[in-house]
């Protein structure tokens, strides 16, 4: 029996890859994995979301991004791993993923930018910090776009888009501060809202997002240290776009999230989780909530959390009442003390955030049966 010997040349191309050309394509399937894997999850809520009332700008770039995103990918990856994908056919193609990849930023950076906005009461200066910062990624993402080239690559190993110059890399840059800029703004007014009601700083980071904000930018920073750190050995070599697709992949999912995180309405972008409704109103709660024998013209007692706006409460305790007997024990009053929270606001004469109660207490005298 002869001994048969294979060398590297006997292999053919979409075999004989270069370790960073290999790492990439295992990378590129871990991101398919994701893209997938969380288009499955998100189906549900998706669906939910989609029968809701109303097309709020933020349910929009959901709506885009969740069908896009996936979408993207497997064309990318079709090419990619395509054996039969030509050379000719990948010069025609190969600006197609940073141009897809451009407009899913921005509209993960839209949603950003409209949150943001949200939780800060529709803070002008936010908006105008915000707005030019996504400005600046348009126009960057754009002109960066024209400077891709398609890697040359052997027969059968694929259709990747490349850099034609390392400051490329000012396509995830301006990204990057952006995300940045948010990350920060939604940490820091996560901060102040402990000054209103102190939570553990994980709760804090669940009820606010933050795991979903400072994920992306810690993807971004990541990938701009590819970008502009790691050294191709020649103009083959695909080791600065490695990251790139999962980086546009959790960007991605993340920023869904944050839009599924919004309590309440979409318009708007949404109010802060950490802060109660200024809704004012009139609070009362009708008869059978707290009633009690108490004297005639005694004014009603009030239970007062804090001086928060107020809320009416009506059509409560309208059960029918039981027949009195005149033979039980008289109940006794109930006094309803004024209980007070927030004192060192108070002294400072901010108003304190809560609910107001008014209980009206009705007396009826019965004369016992003889």
């Amino acid at each position: 029996m002869s001994n048969i010997t294979i060398t590297p040349d006997d292999l053919p191309n979409s075999l004989r890859l270069s370790p960073h050309l290999s790492a990439h394509k295992y990378f590129f399937v871990c991101t398919l994995t994701v893209a997938a894997w969380d288009s499955l999850v998100l189906s549900p809520r998706s669906w939910k979301l989609l029968k809701q009332e109303g097309w709020p700008a933020l349910k929009i770039l959901y709506c885009v991004l969740r069908f896009l995103m996936p979408a993207e990918f497997i064309i990318v990856g079709v090419a990619f791993f395509d054996t039969d994908w030509s050379r000719s056919m990948c010069q025609q193609f190969f600006l197609f993923e940073p141009i897809c990849t451009a407009i899913v930023l921005g509209g993960c950076s839209a949603i950003h930018v409209i949150r943001v906005h949200a939780i800060y009461e529709k803070s002008r200066p936010v908006l105008a910090g915000l707005g030019a910062l996504l400005g600046i990624q348009l126009v960057v993402t754009a002109l960066c776009c024209a400077f891709y080239q398609s890697v040359p690559l052997l027969e059968g190993q694929g259709c990747i888009a490349g850099p034609k110059h390392s400051w490329v890399g000012l396509y995830w840059v301006s990204t990057t501060l952006l995300y940045t800029a948010t990350f920060a703004l939604a940490l820091y007014r996560s901060l102040r809202s402990l000054k209103v009601k102190s939570i553990s700083l994980w709760k804090m980071t669940l009820r606010d997002g933050l795991n979903l904000y400072g994920s992306i930018w810690i993807v971004n920073t990541v990938n701009v240290i590819f970008w502009f750190v790691a050294k191709p050995t020649d103009n083959a070599d695909t080791i600065r776009t490695i990251v790139s697709s999962m980086t546009a992949v959790i960007t991605t999912t993340m920023s869904l999230r944050i839009v599924l995180a919004v309590r309440g309405t979409l318009y708007s972008g949404g109010s802060f989780a950490g802060v109660w409704s200024t809704t004012t109103g009139t609070a009362s709660v009708s008869r059978g909530i707290a009633s009690a024998r108490a004297p005639a013209g005694a004014t009603p007692s009030v239970l007062q959390i804090n001086t928060a706006p107020t809320y009416t409460l009506d059509g409560m305790g309208n059960k029918p009442e039981g027949v009195w007997d005149g033979d039980r024990k008289d109940v006794a009053d109930m006094k309803l003390s004024q209980t007070e929270f927030d004192i060192e606001e108070r002294e400072r004469g901010k108003p304190a955030l809560g609910v107001m109660v008014t209980v009206n207490r009705e007396v009826v005298d019965f004369e016992p049966k003889k």
